[in-house]
């Protein structure tokens, strides 16, 4: 039996996942060349994990162990990742995690914006762990981190990628009400893989939180995205589309997921390059202003371009 070990905090011993502990291992299919990434050993890579461990920050690119880290902190580019390390779901797929998180650091806000100066971020993505264990979601955090970054970078643009707030009545409210230039939230699957691969979650309420974004402020970008490779099929990647588009959703993106460990669901499929492209094709025809599809396509990969394309597609499109 493998034991998933966490090996960042103090108390190294304690499993990272206690959930999957028990699950039976699952081997996913090796990985195709398509897939494969370099090792993290830039320059500015350095510099960028040290201004975040000076500042006691947590970033998701390290929790959920994206392979892009190499890539985006070369360039001085990373998401925070709010409220904490230790997540109140277990969702089959994440390797952020899992526990009851510690009380909120208050000086986190102020942390996460020294930060964005240090690293002279014009874009700048906050995400966090779910916070079911408080009252409202840890919105009011992610307002206050906000207002923090606005304060210390005014020409900062803010992307947040937020959890579903479910059962939590205002938290939306309140951090739309923040005015982060884009609101993203996950959609990470379609409906049928929901019990198996984010049992903690409701695909319409999902849907339901981002169509309310633009109600409550029609000039926040939306944005959400999903994985492939988990056993859905070709045309209920297309239903998620139309069910997004159905909500005024701007920016979709769709990558290929992989196994953090062989606790974590496996692997059922890659999926090639070249469908990632029928994918990309597809979503424009259906009216994203947005698209970024392909196997290492990520939330916040390249996510200050892709603002600059979302803003130039708006543009283009309320002067045609």
């Amino acid at each position: 039996m493998v034991v998933v070990l966490d090996t960042v905090s103090a108390t190294p011993l304690r499993p990272r996942h206690p959930e999957k502990v028990n699950r039976p291992d699952t081997v996913s299919p090796p990985k195709p060349d398509w897939i494969r990434v370099r090792a993290p050993n830039s320059r500015g890579y350095a510099e960028t994990r040290n201004i975040v461990k000076e500042n006691k920050l947590v970033t998701v690119c390290e929790e959920a162990g994206c392979p892009n880290i190499g890539e985006c902190w070369d360039k001085k580019h990373a998401t925070f990742m709010i409220m904490g390390d230790t997540c109140t779901r277990a969702c089959a797929f994440c390797n952020v995690k899992t526990g009851m998180p510690n009380a909120l650091d208050s000086s986190e806000p102020d942390h996460v914006a020294l930060a964005v100066s240090k690293l002279g971020l014009r874009h700048v993505v906050i995400t966090s762990v779910d916070r079911d264990d408080l009252a409202d979601g840890g919105a009011d955090h992610f307002a206050r981190t906000i207002g923090a970054i606005r304060l210390a970078c005014p020409a900062t643009t803010i992307e947040i990628l937020t959890p579903d707030f479910l059962r939590k009545p205002g938290a939306l409210e309140q951090v739309v009400a923040a005015k982060p230039d884009v609101f993203n939230h996950n959609l990470e699957t379609v409906p049928s893989r929901y019990l198996t691969v984010r049992p903690g979650a409701r695909y319409f309420h999902s849907i339901r939180l981002l169509q309310r974004v633009k109600e409550l402020d029609p000039t926040i970008f939306t944005k959400s995205g999903i994985m492939v490779g988990l056993g859905e099929e070709r045309h209920e990647v297309l239903q998620v589309m139309d069910d997004l588009r159905s909500g005024d959703v701007d920016f979709l993106t769709i990558g290929q997921y992989l196994q953090p460990t062989r606790k974590h669901h496996q692997v059922m499929r890659y999926v090639t390059p070249d469908e990632f492209a029928g994918y990309e094709t597809v979503a424009y025809s259906k009216g994203f202003l947005m698209v970024s599809a392909s196997p290492l396509t990520r939330s916040s990969h390249h996510a200050g371009e892709d603002f600059a394309k979302l803003q130039a597609a708006r543009a283009a499109l309320a002067s045609s």
